[in-house]
This record gives C-alpha cells, sequence and structure tokens, in this order.
C-alpha cells in the first residue's frame, strides 16, 4: 500500500497545481474584462453627453434638420476639361424599342415536310420496275425452248443458272411442272425410273396463284 499511495499523491498534487492556476487566469480574465467594460461605458457617457450638448447647439443656432441631408449631396464629377460634365440629353431621352424582325423561326415546323421531299420525289423518279414473271412462265418458255424432253432436275439446274435470285428449287419445280400437266400446259413421259416434261402444243391455260405449291416470289 505505501508503494501505491505515492504515485497517487503526486497525480493529486498535479491536478490541485493546475486547476489552482487555473483559477488564477480566470480571475485575472474577469478583472481585464470588466476593467474594459468600465471604460466602454464611460466612453459611452462622455459620448452621450456630448450628443446632449451638439442638440442644444444646434438648437441655438436654429440650423435646420435638413441641412446635413443636403450638405452630404456628393457633387457631380468633373470631366478631365476641369469643367462641370454636363448630362446627355440625347442618352437622357428614352429609348426606343428596337423594331421587331419578322419572326424567321416559324418555317421551323415545316422542316420535316421539307426534308420528306427530297425522298418522296427520289422515290417518283424511280422508274417502275418491270412484274417479273412466275415460276410457271420461267418452266413453260424453257421447256419450248428445248428440242427433247427434260427432267424435272435439268429444268430447276437451268432455270437456277439463269435466275439465281430466285433460289430456285426442284422440288418447287416438279410441283410446277405437274400443275401444268394437269392443266394441259405439258406433258409428262417416263423413260425407266426417269420421268420427263415436254411443253404441250397451243397457249398454256393462265395458273393460278397458287398453282405451283410454292412461294410467288419463286
Amino acid at each position: 500500500m505505501p508503494e501505491t499511495a505515492g504515485p497517487v499523491t503526486e497525480l493529486a498534487s498535479q491536478y490541485v497545481s493546475q486547476v489552482t492556476k487555473d483559477l488564477e487566469q480566470n480571475v485575472k480574465e474577469q478583472d481585464r474584462v470588466t476593467a474594459e467594460i468600465a471604460a466602454l461605458q464611460e466612453r459611452l457617457a462622455a459620448l452621450q453627453q456630448d450628443h446632449a450638448i451638439l442638440l442644444n447647439m444646434q438648437q441655438a443656432l436654429g440650423i435646420a434638420a435638413s441641412a446635413p441631408a443636403a450638405a452630404a449631396v456628393v457633387p457631380a464629377p468633373r470631366g478631365k476639361s476641369g469643367g462641370t460634365r454636363r448630362p446627355d440629353t440625347k442618352k437622357s431621352g428614352p429609348k426606343k424599342p428596337a423594331a421587331k424582325k419578322p419572326a424567321a423561326k416559324k418555317p421551323a415546323a415545316r422542316k420535316p415536310a421539307a426534308k420528306k421531299a427530297p425522298a418522296e420525289s427520289a422515290q417518283a423518279a424511280q422508274p417502275a420496275q418491270p412484274a417479273q414473271p412466275t415460276l410457271v412462265e420461267l418452266v413453260r418458255r424453257y421447256l419450248t425452248e428445248q428440242n427433247e424432253p427434260r427432267s424435272a432436275a435439268e429444268v430447276a439446274e437451268a432455270l437456277g443458272r439463269a435466275y439465281p435470285e430466285r433460289a430456285v428449287q426442284t422440288k418447287v419445280v416438279r410441283t410446277t411442272l405437274e400443275n401444268l400437266v394437269a392443266r394441259n400446259g405439258a406433258h409428262r413421259s417416263k423413260q425407266g425410273s426417269s420421268v420427263f416434261y415436254t411443253v404441250a402444243d397451243g397457249p398454256a391455260p393462265e395458273p393460278a396463284e397458287n398453282a405451283e405449291g410454292a412461294d410467288p416470289a419463286q
């Protein structure tokens, strides 16, 4: 116990010393502020006394109350020549409002129509594309140009080379040929296991829209 009591006593003495110093500084600061307040109060009292004396002198001299306001008017600045600068009468007059220009933004609403006009004129300038022949017409025309019977595969191969953009298929050509045979527009003959077609004499009847059994685009 005696060993631990020593450090505690030293720490307590340090706190006591620090508190004592803080109290002394606080008292000194209070004295300083009190002295300043007293000095300011004396100064304020002196100013109030001077103010009362000045008011009495003003009343005794009969000075108008508006005189200080008149004296406070700032004179007009002088020009470089030293004379009093006169106000410019031209600038003092009211400015005339500038004439409004005609609204140029109103046609903006017609811009979309103006943009569409070239596209429409371009479409109108394009020539009308001729109607492409149907697959029935192409098959009959090809058979007419041949001197011997042709199979469906041969017809499809020939038309595929002549019209690569149509993507001619053998199955569709065979269906077209069978439709021509059914309408007496072509003849069918067999040689072994193979079937060949020739064009019939005379004009072929008008094919129906779905006579080919496939997409009309082909």
